[in-house]
């Protein structure tokens, strides 16, 4: 197998064009191909500068989970925080994490920041958004966002290789009106599903509305968390 590592854009685009194979950390692959065999050629962005960008509102596909830090917005930070153990999280990608696994832990956290996504195809890069980078499995580039007033991150308790853990990423963001809203995402089992409500009229009503939307028809034990995540973020940003 030949490893491309592209420096430039243009070079990745024309690995791309010519079969390339993202590869990402190689975490989730690498067992695979054993099982299959391997690609002729494969790519890994870790020298592409636009994929390894970590700064206020910008976070690169090839940044390692264990290198995300206070420079992104809590809830992102403490979602690549959680992904398996310290071992994995030294070798996985932003990328690898949103595209390439079916958990998707950083998911929620992109979510509710409305984080746009730049990709790359044989045709070159273009911004889209996460619904489609998920249904298309595009090579991701990286994601940008605008930084919330304050945000939240939940994940409860699991075990290695038993069922994936529920998540409940919030964030509150203002408007250009100046009124605020909140953004709820929920991972539970493999779905992801998000909602956004105005949040200007208090927690009961807040959570009224949002009974009325997809979150309503969660399990209880997560309607639960949603709750408490929700109250708990509409308190420290009162007033």
């Amino acid at each position: 197998m030949l490893l491309r590592l592209p420096t430039s854009l243009s070079e990745a685009q024309r690995y791309l064009a010519e079969g390339a194979v993202p590869v990402g950390g190689a975490t989730l692959v690498w067992a695979l191909w054993q099982r299959e065999g391997f690609p002729e050629q494969a790519m890994s962005l870790r020298r592409l500068p636009q994929a390894n960008r970590l700064e206020p509102g910008e976070l690169g596909a090839a940044v390692l989970l264990h290198q995300v830090d206070d420079r992104v917005p809590d809830v992102l930070h403490r979602a690549a925080a959680t992904v398996g153990t310290g071992a994995v999280r030294r070798t996985a990608t932003v990328g690898g994490n949103v595209v390439g696994s079916t958990l998707r832990c950083l998911l929620p956290a992109a979510l509710v920041l409305n984080a746009r996504a730049t990709v790359l195809d044989p045709d070159g890069a273009y911004e889209t958004d996460l619904a489609e980078v998920v249904a298309k499995r595009h090579l991701l580039l990286g994601l940008r966002w605008s930084d919330p007033v304050a945000s939240g991150y939940y994940k409860a308790p699991g075990e290695a290789g038993g069922p994936p853990p529920l998540v409940v990423a919030t964030a509150v963001h203002t408007g250009s009106d100046g009124r605020r809203r909140l953004d709820v995402a929920v991972r539970d089992g493999y779905e992801v599903t998000g909602e956004t409500t105005p949040c200007d009229t208090g927690a009961e009503r807040v959570l009224e509305e949002l009974g009325r939307t997809g979150l309503g028809s969660l399990p209880v034990e997560a309607r639960d968390e949603v709750r408490r995540e929700v109250t708990g973020i509409l308190d420290r940003t009162a007033g």
